[in-house]
């Protein structure tokens, strides 16, 4: 029975079940990373950025003591920025490139030969550093040599912007030991950082790691953040440091942050795709491809369920971070989650048979990849876009959320988490929701994070933990998900620097202090989910408690008695905002749809602006020049007194009813849809198309009647080019019209095709003006020279037809009487 059971391969017998069910077998995986020694995904880069063939490769080290903040001691010494007029560009990139956006990417970048962007070294004592920075997350532009040991940097502004200049990752070569340098970054945006609080630049040895196993460390003396007045009035903010190399002849990395790479990532991925254990309860998909094309990774983790009812009986949990790519801390928070929940732990194995996770480990790569801070390629902060319906240039938070929306639709999500970092604050902190109009659930998004700070006292603060809704935060992931129904939904922040809080009071965060916290989650969950209720309801006490404290307090700083119940006040009234969360302007449209609407609007300028055909001194000149000729047989012309000014002008209108061929180039007409363009060049304006005194304007001859050939006036004009759009018309109007009336033009410009009205004219002024007319009045009317017998007479005046609701635009000709 179970061989013709299983006759497709499709099929098969679940052996947890007892009697055996029959299932479909699990999918074939669709996708899988390059296995192998050295095999991976490689980056995509925009087509204009210039990418070394160097992998680089950092020894992950713990310091065996903790790092302690750096104490200032006041006499900090803040130097003067002189720039490239008083040093030497030692290192220079291509600059960010502002007002543009991306367009399209490849392997490598660019496809120009890679150039020099660091000087060569006159010889082995020449003491000049080496600087680098074309690599995976490594953004600096600009290196100037304004001492033998000084540098001044300037870091490149996040692609596509012309802002965010906070983290910082390059390479130095050619370094001297024992000698010491002073580094210092001219171009930060930030009023407050954390070095001012003690915070330490990161620096890597690689001969250290080499001989050593020694990875980053925490290093710099006489730290100093200050502000600093650019020439043009810019407000900048400098880093200064000093430092001693540990070797001669080193090479050496300085960071913000311990870096994470897109690469670092794929290499993690395909340890966990590539472990037989692990792809028992953990598959890995592709979410989307980033707007460069690389991939946007999405993880499923949870154990096989003993049947159906189970299975759709569990919650979902919903991990993300990296959505800023210059916040590297919660790439290794990440890391420590993975860890745990894929490890063979108790309680890992626990929380895999009552959930399902949901993890998306690195949102924005695009930015990672290219050293950005804050922004994607789309030059927007992503953070700022989730409710965003453009997904062809916010792809990874488009597909994010229609995965979320998705799992609502199959099961209750417990807890959404989108992991940050923090540059301006100490510690680790959440920011929520208030429920307020939920009362059976009031102040229940509050208890995960007191758990969090009761877990790990000495890294979480719970009074840094902010739960205000605010306009400006209506796009961040944390805000969308709560509206979509997300009770429990968090950002959490992790410092750059390190905790003010018990035994790690002054002292750094380790990526593995970071690691740590990821398994803290993992544990602050099964408190949350216990089904011995008590430590809830405790943490809930607590709350009421910690909140009628601070009604209290803000009730006696205003003067007022406590009349109504705590739960009377709004929540919004005792707690500060997350004004100082890490958060900058970047939302809007993208960069490449602002530089179509700039684009628009200056061709409509550009349109507006009336084309003069000559200054005014040449039209002086000209006017001077023939008021002192007697070549013309013009009669008009001669009837004018020299040096007497027209004055008024008066407006007549014509109709062509035959233009001539030579004007207009050949336009076919074809029965297509009708409001439907086609673009056609006239041909350079002759003279005998214009109107004189002496003849009329195509009223009886096809070709036009000629100025006469000694009037001075005729070569005045023979530059002009028109550029019109022609309407396409249906087949009635073809056979309707002859092949000379069918190419009435519309013209949207209006061409002054004489001198100003204050100066003497000899011939009449000609404007070009657009109008429209039915065809029915083409077809019926007769004569349209001078005869403007039911023709419209404003521009832009449609005529009403009975027979027809086409209308086809023409030009009108338009002259000035004295």
């Amino acid at each position: 029975m179970e061989t013709a059971l299983l006759k497709s391969k499709q099929r098969m017998l679940d052996q947890l079940e007892s009697p055996s069910i029959l299932r479909l077998r699990e999918p074939r995986n669709l996708f899988s990373l390059p296995r192998g020694r050295n095999s991976k995904l490689t980056p995509l880069w925009p087509i204009e950025c210039e990418v070394i063939e160097d992998h680089i490769y950092h020894t992950e080290w713990v310091p065996p003591e903790p790092e302690p903040f750096y104490q200032p001691t006041g006499n900090e010494f803040a130097p003067e920025i002189v720039g490239e007029s008083s040093g030497t560009v030692v290192f220079c990139i291509e600059p960010a490139i502002t007002g543009t956006y991306f367009i399209a990417s490849r392997v490598g970048g660019s496809r120009q030969p890679l150039k020099s962007a660091a000087v060569s070294l006159k010889d082995p004592e020449d003491t000049v550093l080496l600087f680098e920075s074309r690599f995976e997350s490594g953004n600096l532009q600009k290196a100037v040599r304004v001492g033998e040991y000084e540098y001044e940097l300037t870091l490149r502004t996040d692609l596509y912007t012309s802002k965010h200049t906070q983290w910082y990752y390059f390479r130095v070569q050619n370094t001297r030991k024992d000698v010491k340098y002073r580094f210092t970054i001219v171009n930060l945006m930030k009023a407050k950082s954390l070095y001012n609080m003690g915070m330490k630049p990161l620096m890597y040895s690689q001969k250290d790691a080499e001989s050593q196993g020694i990875g980053w460390r925490r290093v710099g003396n006489d730290i100093k953040y200050y502000k600093y007045n650019t020439e043009e009035g810019q407000t900048l903010y400098c880093l200064t440091w000093t430092v001693c190399f540990p070797n001669s002849y080193d090479t050496c990395y300085f960071a913000q942050f311990y870096p994470y790479t897109y690469s670092d990532l794929q290499n993690y991925l395909l340890t966990l795709v590539g472990n037989p254990l692990y792809s028992q309860y953990c598959k890995l998909r592709p979410l989307c491809n980033s707007l460069a094309g690389n991939i946007v990774y999405l993880l499923t983790i949870t154990n096989p369920s003993k049947g159906v009812i189970a299975a759709a009986a569990k919650k979902a949990i919903i991990l993300s971070a990296r959505v800023h790519p210059g916040e590297t801390n919660s790439s290794w928070v990440m890391r420590g989650f993975l860890d745990f929940i894929v490890s063979d732990a108790p309680d890992a194995h626990l929380l895999r048979d009552l959930f399902i996770f949901k993890v998306v480990p690195m949102l924005n790569p695009d930015g990672v990849i290219v050293g950005n801070y804050r922004c994607s390629l789309a030059g927007r902060d992503l953070n700022r876009n989730y409710r965003t319906e453009l997904k062809e240039s916010f792809p990874c938070i488009w597909y994010t959320r229609a995965m979320i929306k998705r799992v609502l639709e199959e099961r209750e999500v417990l807890l959404y988490c989108d992991i940050h970092g923090h540059s301006r604050k100490n510690n680790i902190f959440m920011y929520g929701c208030n429920n307020k109009h939920a009362q059976n659930q009031l102040l229940h998004e509050r208890i995960f994070p007191l758990m969090m700070s009761k877990n790990i006292p000495d890294k979480f603060c719970f009074n840094s933990c902010k739960f205000q809704v605010q306009k400006c935060k209506e796009g961040t992931g944390r805000v969308v998900m709560w509206r979509m129904g997300i009770l429990n939904s968090y950002t959490m922040e992790s410092t750059f620097s390190g905790s003010t809080l018990g035994a790690k009071s002054s002292c750094h965060f380790t990526f593995e202090d970071l690691k740590s916290l990821g398994y803290h989650v993992c544990d602050t969950l099964l408190d949350f989910c216990d089904p011995d209720r008590s430590k809830f309801q405790q943490c809930l006490l607590e709350l009421t408690e910690l909140l009628k404290q601070k009604i209290q307090t803000k009730l006696s700083e205003l003067g007022k008695n406590m009349e109504s119940t705590w739960s009377d006040i709004s929540l919004s009234d005792v707690e500060s905002s997350t004004s100082g969360s890490d958060s900058s302007q970047s939302d809007g449209p993208p960069a490449h749809l602002l530089k179509m609407v700039e684009k628009d609007c200056n061709e409509k300028k550009k349109k507006k602006k009336k084309k003069l055909l000559r200054t005014r001194k040449e039209r002086n000149d000209l006017h001077q020049k023939l008021d002192g000729e007697n070549t013309s047989n013009c009669q008009k012309c001669q009837e004018i007194p020299k040096g007497k000014q027209i004055v008024p002008l008066t407006e007549c209108e014509f109709r062509i009813k035959n233009p001539s061929p030579l004007l207009i180039s050949t336009i076919p007409l074809s029965p297509i849809q009708r409001n439907s363009f086609t673009t056609t060049t006239i041909k350079q304006l002759p003279a005998p198309f214009y109107e004189h005194s002496n003849g009329e304007l195509n009223g009886k001859q096809d070709a036009g009647t000629s100025l006469p050939s000694s009037c001075p006036g005729v070569k005045r004009y023979r530059s002009l080019w028109w550029h019109p759009e022609v309407p396409s018309v249906t087949s009635m109007l073809r056979r309707s019209l002859s092949l000379k009336s069918q190419v009435l033009l519309s013209n949207r410009p209006r061409w002054h095709l004489s001198q100003s009205r204050s100066q003497v004219l000899p011939h009449r002024e000609f404007i070009w003006k657009p109008f429209q007319i039915d065809p029915i009045l083409l077809k019926t009317e007769n004569e349209y020279g001078a005869n403007t017998k039911g023709l419209p007479k404003a521009i832009g005046h449609k005529y009403s037809s009975q027979d027809s609701r086409e209308t086809i635009q023409g030009f009108r000709f338009v002259y000035q009487e004295p």
